[in-house]
């Protein structure tokens, strides 16, 4: 059960780090404020297309929302080869550091 109760809070962290109002939200996937806000409070639970709807705005996976998956996917398709590279080395080295400590 404790990944439904994830689902909220990612789905309000990750419209958050859009800038995204509730509205914004329930706009782009075509529900109310009101569905978006039972969502985030885990009185409601997204359908399977709505889930897939918020997958694709919040660029992650079905898998992440649901907790299924830890891992999350950035979008760098607007990006050249070369800064695809500089920011996988960057990652690299946030890995190497935390491997430090």
């Amino acid at each position: 059960m404790f990944l439904i109760v994830d689902l909220g809070e990612k789905i309000k962290s990750l419209r958050k780090s859009k800038n995204m109002t509730q509205k914004d939200l329930a706009d782009r996937i075509g529900v109310s404020k009101s569905i978006i806000s039972s969502y985030e409070s885990g009185i409601r639970y997204p359908s399977y297309d709505v889930l897939v709807k918020m997958a694709r705005i919040f660029h992650v996976s079905t898998d992440y929302l649901l907790g299924i998956e830890k891992k999350r996917v950035l979008d760098a398709s607007a990006l050249t080869d070369d800064e695809i590279e500089a920011i996988k080395n960057l990652i690299m080295i946030f890995i190497e550091n935390r491997k430090r400590k």
